[in-house]
């Protein structure tokens, strides 16, 4: 396949390692680990399969959407024992936060302005503070509110599941398609951890109440009777239920990006090769499509790339309604996307997930050897917006 980008061969972004943690439900298994202690062990283990100089790392990017707000990336490091010459960095694009700091860090090694990146993200639900407004008058009493804004209310800012009925209603997504995608989600998720297919990414997570080991949320006893008897969480006439979207999570997920020449004079065989990546926005109402929007706008940076010839495609799953609507938009096929399960079984922990389609990319096409193959991460975002990456496995020797 020809790209419209060639850079200069050294300096190509290269994901050389890729590791997650378990997947937790909120206020469940990994309840009492902080943010930078679920993303200490990764580091740890990238640095000691690598065996790269901990000082040789440039900069530590890390999304984050629901934390307590300062430098996760700073915290994380000094946190794993990294150098204190080693800097950290958040960045914030809600739930494609993840996966903009792996662009991020692609973006600075072509501009080489280093060759070497940690970068991901990570969510802790279960110990982010409690947000709270600042009382307007004096003895007035705070508000607790869930979430920062992303669209001033002229424009519109609905809710997660508002937005996915909003979605449902003008694309026409029947309940049935929506369950049925969600049992799809469960099966194959459930069928990978049996497989071991997870088991090669995953890093365990030590917390007071023993080692954690495997993702907590995927259930081998759904079955779609099940799905069609939950009633609508957020409309009563709705179609989105808790079984169709997505549970509320906690982890953390980290790959290591060098340049392409530090990873071939390191003796480094493969990795998955970062081509380009494209965001784009579309009306904050109908925010589960943004991936539509992302995705056409890399087709036209890429003019010699087929959505049919992409050979791994993981797209985010926080409802099953945006999910479906965003592939008929798109003509990708429901089988084309997600091989191992997703969000929806898996669970969003939202700083980490597009992070997570990365490495899941990288098991799919680094871990089992399908080199020349490409792979696409999708993700739609808050606010309106969406994010989608093309990378490429290949060869370094």
């Amino acid at each position: 396949m020809s790209y419209a980008y060639q850079p200069d061969e050294d300096w190509q972004p290269i994901v050389v390692a890729a590791y997650r943690t378990p997947i937790g439900r909120a206020f469940e298994s990994l309840a009492t680990v902080a943010a930078e202690d679920l993303l200490a062990p990764i580091i740890h283990r990238i640095l000691s399969e690598t065996a790269i100089a901990p000082e040789a790392i440039y900069d530590v990017l890390v999304g984050n959407a629901a934390g307590g707000g300062g430098n996760i990336g700073r915290l994380a490091a000094l946190s794993a024992g990294l150098p204190v010459s080693v800097p950290g960095v958040a960045i914030d694009r809600q739930c494609g936060s993840g996966l903009e700091a792996i662009i991020l860090a692609a973006r600075l090694i072509q501009a080489k302005a280093g060759s070497c990146f940690l970068a991901g993200g990570v969510e802790s639900v279960s110990t982010a503070p409690w947000r709270v407004d600042r009382p307007k008058a004096n003895g007035a009493l705070p508000r607790f509110y869930g979430r920062a804004r992303f669209s001033p209310e002229a424009v519109g800012d609905p809710e997660m599941g508002i937005a996915a009925e909003n979605v449902a209603r003008q694309f026409a997504i029947t309940r049935q398609r929506q369950d049925e995608f969600a049992l799809r989600s469960h099966r194959l998720a459930v069928a990978a951890a049996d497989a071991g297919i997870f088991q090669p990414e995953i890093v365990d997570i030590s917390t007071g109440h023993g080692l954690v080991e495997r993702d907590e949320c995927p259930r081998p006893s759904t079955s779609l009777e099940a799905l069609a008897n939950l009633r609508p969480v957020f409309l009563r006439d709705g179609s989105v239920t808790a079984g169709n979207a997505c549970p509320v999570n906690d982890g953390a997920c980290l790959v290591l990006v060098m340049s392409r020449g530090m990873a071939k004079s390191m003796g480094i065989d493969k990795g998955l090769a970062f081509i380009d990546s494209a965001a784009a926005g579309v009306d904050p109402n109908l925010l589960g499509i943004g991936p539509v929007a992302s995705t056409r706008k890399l087709l036209q940076r890429q003019p010699g790339l087929s959505l049919a010839a992409i050979d791994a495609i993981e797209f985010n799953e926080a409802f099953a309604a945006q999910v479906l609507a965003s592939l008929d938009q798109l003509d990708i096929p429901t089988d084309a996307v997600n091989s191992n399960g997703g969000a929806i079984a898996l669970g969003h922990p939202f700083g980490a997930s597009g992070a997570i389609l990365v490495t899941r990319l990288y098991t799919q096409l680094i871990r089992e050897e399908a080199i020349g193959a490409t792979g696409l991460a999708m993700i739609g975002i808050a606010g309106g917006l969406g994010l989608t990456a093309l990378f490429e496995a290949v060869a370094l020797s």
